[in-house]
């Protein structure tokens, strides 16, 4: 987890691709990335309007005002913030001190060997710590749970892997960001806004780190989650 500043690294990076800085894989991945089935637009018709479950709202990082509400579905909960970069967990070549100053060598939830989550190879998700705003558990949100991540028309399974802070929303780890074509750097990357969370109620992927169980899985709760909405 962390409580960072988001900068204009996105902003900057399409500046500099465009004068010829930046090599042309440094942009977002192609349009054609999809998991599963299920299309990002099919998901996103289903919501397009919240009906707020949450006590009050959530901040997207520390300096910014509370805007954010997780919202209730059938099935499922969902909210639409930004994405920091989580890189807790294993130490990895792109995931430690060195490279992330808000590192921590834990998660949340564990791998079935007891072992403390990838996040530089496994996509997860961070959920606020239960707090008067909201209880993930007491809304069938659990450790392991399939969540679908969307942002700019792409379509990417994950687990719930790890809690942050009580008060922000909107972060996921190395791994999720990369396959979303958003710069995974736990300092200065992110996505500032676009990114939408749905998150399947009453789900679990076993064993937590089984990337391709995810997405088995996350392709028939979101078939059920567009049929029950």
């Amino acid at each position: 987890m962390r409580l960072r500043t988001l900068t204009l690294a996105a902003a900057s990076g399409t500046a500099l691709l465009a004068a010829g800085l930046l090599p042309a894989h440094a942009s977002a991945a192609p349009e054609s990335v999809r998991e599963g089935t299920v299309s990002a637009a099919d998901l996103l018709a289903k919501v397009t309007s919240c009906s707020q479950i949450s006590n009050g709202k959530y901040k997207t990082d520390d300096e910014t005002s509370a805007t954010v509400p997780v919202c209730g579905k059938n099935g499922a909960v969902f909210w639409k913030a930004d994405m920091d970069i989580d890189c807790d967990g294993q130490r990895t070549a792109n995931c430690n001190e060195d490279r992330d100053p808000w590192y921590q060598d834990d998660t949340a939830f564990h791998q079935s060997d007891g072992k403390p989550l990838n996040a530089e190879t496994l996509p997860y998700v961070v959920v606020p710590s239960t707090s008067s705003i909201w209880n993930y558990a007491n809304a069938g949100i659990k450790g392991g749970g399939v969540v679908a991540v969307i942002y700019n028309n792409k379509v990417e399974y994950a687990v719930v892997g790890d809690t942050g802070p009580s008060k922000i929303i909107g972060e996921a780890s190395y791994a999720t960001a990369k396959a979303l074509g958003i710069d995974p750097d736990p300092e200065t990357g992110g996505a500032e806004s676009g990114v939408t969370y749905i998150l399947f109620k009453n789900s679990k992927v076993s064993p937590i780190e089984s990337h391709s169980a995810a997405v088995s899985l996350g392709d028939q709760l979101a078939k059920q989650f567009i049929a029950n909405n």
